[in-house]
C-alpha cells in the first residue's frame, strides 16, 4: 500500500522533524510513504473573509496538482468524522481489501482547506475539536497511521 501525506508548508521545528523521521522509518515496514509539501501562501495576520478564501484556493490548487487521480483522498478537517485508533485501522484495512492501493491524507495550511479540496476528498477525518498547528498534525497523523498498521497486523503497541 502507498500512503501519501500531502501538506501545506515546510517543517521548521527540529523536534517535529525528528518525530516524523522516526515514524517514517517505522512505517517503511508496512507501506510506501510519501510526504509531499506544497508552499504556503504568504498572508498578513489579519485577513478579510474574501482574502482568506483566496489564500485557501491558491493553496488548494497546489494541493490538487499533487493528488494522484486514483488515490483515495482523506482530508483532515475539524468537521470530519472522528475515529478511535481501532476504527481508523479498520478503515485503512477495508480500503486495502476493497482495492484502494493508494491513500492520500491532506493537511491544509493555517486557514484550512479549500472547498475544491474538500470536494475532491472521499472522506473528511477529524482528530479532535481542538485546532492543532498543521505541522504538529503531520506528526500526530503519522503516529496514528503507524498505530493502525500495528493494529491491522495484531502487533503490540502502547494502549
Amino acid at each position: 500500500m502507498k500512503i501519501s501525506i500531502l501538506t501545506v508548508g515546510k517543517l521548521k521545528e527540529k523536534y517535529i522533524k525528528l518525530g516524523i523521521e522516526e515514524f517514517s522509518k517505522r512505517l517503511s515496514k508496512y507501506c510506501k510513504l510519501d510526504i509531499i509539501e506544497v508552499p504556503d501562501e504568504k498572508a498578513p495576520e489579519t485577513l478579510s473573509s474574501k482574502e482568506m478564501e483566496i489564500v485557501k484556493n491558491r493553496e488548494g490548487e497546489k494541493l490538487l496538482s499533487q493528488i494522484n487521480q486514483n488515490a483515495y483522498v482523506i482530508s483532515l478537517a475539524i468537521d470530519g468524522k472522528k475515529f478511535t485508533s481501532e476504527e481508523l485501522a479498520q478503515k485503512i484495512s477495508k480500503l486495502s481489501i476493497d482495492g484502494n492501493s493508494h491513500i492520500c491524507f491532506v493537511i491544509g495550511g493555517s486557514l484550512g482547506l479549500s472547498d475544491e479540496i474538500l470536494s475532491r476528498s472521499n472522506m473528511k477525518l477529524s482528530f479532535s475539536d481542538f485546532t492543532f498547528p498543521h505541522q504538529l498534525m503531520r506528526l500526530i497523523l503519522l503516529e496514528q497511521i503507524y498505530r493502525s498498521f500495528r493494529i491491522i497486523n495484531n502487533e503490540p503497541y502502547h494502549k
